[in-house]
């Protein structure tokens, strides 16, 4: 923050600390170091403000005064500052301490895996377990991009997930091993095969210990037959790394698509575009 902002904000904490006689010297240092410590485009979440020494009644003297403006039922964000998804996932994960990701094609873009991929006009994914739901506040938020959250226990929620920094936002992604099981997952009715494979193919540097861990661990036969499917296919060196015996491939086949073409070693029928590559 600059020195012009911080005198302005100091300001504005001595006009509010100056008419809001039931403010403590305690209360009013906390009000600084939040003005101090603000990372801008960020959801403050009331319930966060609260455990942190700002009342009910405070917020509500704040946003009186101008200087909180309320996104949704218990979120607020500073006046005059716009908010992104980022900024919100960033107040659940932080604050609310949701245990909710970026996941998919979304975690793979954020790491360079997926150079075609454009965020003002893409689907952002977000991943939790199947009993989490996303408040209402970032539910009905009008955020730039379409937000999809996949509820999903075909993966553990401890393993495979890793901290990135995004416009000095610390947000918690999901590694480029798990982030591609989780694009996997959500073939072939949210994401095309062939673009997974694209994907697939500039994957040269997986981390063969993670990806047995996750692969070992993964619910779905589905997920697990089109990855050894694409790596035996990308020809990827961390493939003959992976202990296939270990990973448990279900029984029966696996139909991708319509007239697809049988792949007889994973029991799976593929579209033919991708059996052609």
């Amino acid at each position: 923050m600059n020195n012009m902002k911080f005198y302005k904000n100091s300001l504005a904490i001595h006009y509010i600390c100056s008419n809001f006689g039931s403010m403590t010297t305690d209360t009013s240092n906390k009000l600084k170091k939040l003005f101090k410590e603000h990372v801008p485009g960020i959801v403050l979440l009331a319930s966060w403000l609260e455990k942190n020494g700002f009342s009910h009644d405070l917020q509500k003297y704040y946003r009186r005064s101008g200087w909180l403006e309320r996104i949704g039922t218990g979120a607020f964000i500073m006046s005059k500052e716009t908010v992104n998804w980022q900024g919100g996932l960033f107040a659940l994960q932080s604050q609310a301490k949701l245990p909710v990701h970026v996941g998919g094609l979304t975690a793979l873009s954020l790491q360079g895996y997926a150079h075609y991929f454009r965020f003002d006009e893409e689907t952002v994914y977000l991943f939790s377990q199947a009993q989490i739901k996303l408040p209402a506040w970032f539910r009905n938020y009008k955020w730039e991009n379409l937000i999809k959250h996949i509820q999903t226990s075909i993966l553990p929620p401890e393993i495979g997930l890793m901290v990135f920094e995004d416009k000095n936002l610390s947000i918690q992604i999901a590694t480029p091993e798990r982030a591609i099981l989780e694009c996997l997952y959500l073939t072939p009715n949210n994401l095309d095969l062939m673009e997974c494979y694209q994907v697939f193919e500039g994957l040269t540097n997986l981390r063969p210990k993670l990806m047995q861990q996750l692969l070992e661990a993964c619910t779905s036969v589905k997920v697990k037959r089109l990855f050894l499917y694409m790596a035996h296919k990308a020809q990827h060196q961390w493939l003959s790394f992976i202990d296939q015996s270990g990973i448990t491939m279900g029984q029966g086949d696996r139909s991708m698509v319509k007239g697809g073409v049988y792949i007889p070693q994973f029991h799976i029928s593929i579209p033919k575009e991708l059996a052609a590559l």
